[in-house]
């Protein structure tokens, strides 16, 4: 059975597939109208829009939410990063970074796990790295092409294809978390259901 990812974002659903299937998971893309609130942390909002998701859904479910952190900014625009990109855009935060010496920022991801009747499980990554001087490249998706991770040689997000992406970024880092986690919670509760059945018969 496929685990359902809640996103109506089919870029990030690629990136995510393609980390599960490292895992022998088959995930499904299911797009649902939920709030996304204002808040400090991106496990807080993507803790409440998963939550949110499971209830109208009925079925377990998982998100995920990432932001951009920049350093001489204090970290703007971070959890409303979306809505800046959707705003502003790639130029209009180099805009803001015209006169700014330091570069340093950081990508950061949340994936937030739910099933009926249970509270989230949240998994954190996070991948160090500048701002780039100008926008370059045409893979991935948001911020991409401005972000310069500092485990790679010296291209931005968008200037490397998905799998290259997925070996370091905060999205990547995240997933891996839950992906290891959720496999190991199935494999409990195999041995559970099993030994379950065998005292039942005995």
């Amino acid at each position: 059975m496929a685990l359902i990812f809640v996103t109506g974002n089919h870029y990030k659903y690629e990136e995510i597939k393609r980390i599960a299937a490292k895992h022998g998971l088959k995930v499904e893309m299911r797009d649902v109208a939920c709030r996304e609130i204002q808040a400090d942390e991106l496990g807080e909002v993507a803790g409440y829009s998963v939550k949110e998701a499971c209830e109208l859904i009925r079925k377990p479910c998982f998100v995920e939410d990432a932001g951009l952190f920049v350093q001489a900014l204090r970290n703007f625009p971070g959890p409303y990063s979306n809505y800046v990109f959707r705003k502003l855009g790639n130029g209009g935060l180099l805009n803001l970074m015209a006169k700014e010496r330091n570069r340093r920022a950081e990508f950061r991801s949340a994936v937030a796990y739910c099933e009926p009747g249970s509270e989230p499980v949240t998994f954190e990554g996070r991948v160090l790295g500048k701002i780039a001087p100008a926008a370059s490249g045409t893979h991935g998706f948001g911020f991409d092409p401005i972000f310069i991770p500092d485990e790679c040689d010296g291209r931005t997000f968008a200037e490397m294809p998905t799998g290259k992406k997925n070996e370091l970024s905060h999205r990547a880092r995240a997933s891996e978390a839950f992906f290891k986690w959720y496999k190991q919670k199935k494999t409990v509760r195999r041995y559970h259901g099993r030994r379950s059945r065998i005292s039942k018969g005995s």
